[in-house]
């Protein structure tokens, strides 16, 4: 990564898991759930950026979407499956980045909402071309994903200092 290169942080909602007879973090992922993790994945492997770490949340529902959607990826990140991600708010989600090693330049962040689409709302201080727009209308439906970039180190993550990249979420 050259000085100049800005960082990228990909803020991945889980896709769409099923109400079986389960604790809410033992909750696995849905027919639809599957299918739309592989989509995701493909989209996401569509952006070009190659991830050096991927923090997900150790629900099941996050194990088995990123399970699916990093098998469409050339590369495959280190992955650390983290429990303070399940029912985090954007605030503790930001601490969690800002203990990020600066070695790890592009991050994808597999997790759930409200905390993942606040994150991303907070995060957001710009947006390029209509990025903003689409999430605002589609909010941030299981397996949607918002592509942020930021300059500095990810001790300097904070509200307002990226930008909007780029946003997408399955059809219904």
């Amino acid at each position: 990564m050259s000085v100049a290169e800005p960082r990228r942080i990909v803020l991945f909602r889980h896709a769409k898991a099923d109400w079986p007879q389960v604790t809410d973090h033992e909750r696995p992922l849905a027919d639809r759930g599957r299918k739309d993790a592989a989509v995701a994945g493909l989209k996401l492997a569509d952006t070009g950026i190659r991830f050096d770490l991927a923090l997900c949340s150790s629900a099941t529902r996050t194990r088995e979407t990123w399970k699916l959607a990093v098998h469409e990826f050339p590369h495959r990140p280190k992955t650390v499956y983290e429990e303070r991600i399940y029912e985090a708010s954007p605030g503790e989600l930001i601490a969690l980045l800002n203990e990020t090693p600066d070695d790890a330049h592009h991050v994808i962040l597999i997790g759930h909402n409200p905390g993942v689409k606040g994150l991303a709302d907070i995060l957001a201080g710009s947006a390029e071309g209509d990025a903003r727009e689409r999430m605002n209308t589609r909010g941030f439906p299981a397996a949607a994903f918002a592509v942020l970039s930021f300059d500095g180190s990810w001790k300097t993550l904070e509200p307002g200092v990226a930008t909007l990249v780029d946003y997408w979420a399955p059809t219904d």
